[in-house]
């Protein structure tokens, strides 16, 4: 308690002095206690010489302010990457940096997350005991952030279109443009102490919920629909709908479109490999109506 008091305490003293420091609501993390001594817990890191990567878990929550997540487009929420490097030059022994502390206790680090409003980062000191012996780098952290470089994003629906016209029992085709950022294939590096991994990803598979109760699952991007299919069903990807849209709010449905991403990674010049999953959404509606027989 006493050290967060005094961490709190910096933190006011940095906001006053116009630098820009938020102790406050830095994410806690975590190293083994045996390489590190000090505010590391509440998460996992790795690091090695004076780096240290983290990932934060998405539940942690920092004296007085609440939890923190990370959220990414259609809602998906992923864990906050943050980095931890000693700083260099170390303050003087006057300096606030060390919160009424000296070497003899260790050093300043300062603390970078990536949790804060769309992203940006926050960023905070504390002093602690030298991180001797630390445990190597996480690569799949470090891969973490190479996806995060790529702006993955929902699937681009092209069908159905929202001015579309659609009629009950008549076989509907859904399909999406592929891009780098809505599809995939799409690449990036990132290193940290000393790892560069380089991650790819692409949708595997795309999970449609038309509004009626029905969810459809598609492994591809569908097929494009020509008037030269007439009134066939899709091959690859389509619904019929059994009923109107007219008691639906707008008079529409509301369709969701998740899609998985596969990112693969490797530690480059290494064996090292691995695979996550990241999901997005987009969402569209669509009126449906009754083909009218005049007699």
């Amino acid at each position: 308690m006493e050290d967060r008091e005094r961490h709190s305490a910096a933190a006011r003293l940095l906001t006053c002095a116009g630098i820009t420091l938020t102790a406050a609501i830095a994410v806690p993390l975590a190293v083994p206690t045996q390489a590190l001594a000090g505010p590391w817990d509440g998460g996992s890191c790795g690091s090695r010489g004076k780096w240290v990567v983290c990932n934060a878990d998405d539940d942690t929550t920092a004296p007085g302010s609440g939890s923190h997540h990370s959220a990414s487009a259609g809602g998906h929420t992923s864990k906050p990457v943050c980095t931890i490097k000693k700083m260099e030059p170390q303050p003087p022994p006057d300096s606030m940096f060390w919160e009424g502390r000296s070497s003899k206790d260790g050093a300043v680090y300062q603390r970078t997350c990536q949790n804060g409003p769309s992203g940006a980062p926050i960023i905070d000191t504390f002093v602690a005991d030298t991180p001797t012996g630390a445990a190597p780098v996480d690569p799949a952290v470090v891969a973490q952030q190479a996806a995060a470089k790529m702006k993955l994003a929902g699937p681009e629906i092209a069908s159905p279109r929202a001015a579309g016209i659609y009629i009950v029992g008549v076989p509907m085709w859904m399909w999406v443009n592929k891009g780098p950022t809505t599809y995939g294939p799409n690449s990036a590096s990132a290193t940290a102490g000393g790892v560069t991994v380089t991650a790819t990803a692409k949708v595997t598979k795309i999970v449609w919920r038309m509004g009626d109760g029905a969810t459809v699952t598609c492994n591809g991007p569908g097929t494009a629909y020509t008037a030269s299919y007439g009134k066939q069903e899709s091959p690859t990807c389509g619904h019929v709908y059994s009923r109107t849209s007219a008691a639906h709010q707008s008079g529409k449905y509301a369709v969701v479109a998740t899609s998985t991403w596969a990112v693969d990674w490797q530690v480059n010049g290494s064996g090292v490999n691995g695979q996550f999953t990241e999901t997005r959404q987009s969402q569209t509606q669509v009126g449906i109506g009754e083909l009218q027989v005049v007699r």
